[in-house]
């Protein structure tokens, strides 16, 4: 018996039971719901951001913003996600021009 032949009877793999890997189709929701949540959060942080002036609540709108944007896909709509990283930008500009000193905890 040849070499190769020892191989093929040892061999352990079932070849009824391999199952071919199918691309999951284009318009499929993603599973994770974490770049929503977190473009929501960015967004409702920015607001309270600008109009309660609170520097901490537009610094954690841009952070929310950034996991947002890295957690996201490919396929995902880029306009929100722009418009949610703006404003997040925008309340941290506006809470400093307002009031220029450094941010006090809130605590």
């Amino acid at each position: 018996m040849s070499n190769e032949a020892k191989n093929n009877v040892n061999d352990p793999r079932r070849p009824n039971k391999i199952i071919r890997y199918k691309a999951p189709a284009q318009g499929t929701p993603s599973d994770d719901p974490t770049p929503d949540y977190m473009n929501l959060l960015g967004m409702i942080f920015s607001m309270c951001g600008l109009m309660m002036k609170l520097k901490w609540c537009a610094w954690v709108a841009v952070y929310c913003s950034f996991i947002s944007f890295a957690n996201s896909r490919t396929s995902e709509d880029t306009k929100q996600m722009l418009s949610s990283f703006m404003l997040s930008i925008s309340a941290v500009v506006m809470s400093y021009l307002q009031n220029p000193q450094p941010m006090q905890p809130p605590w």
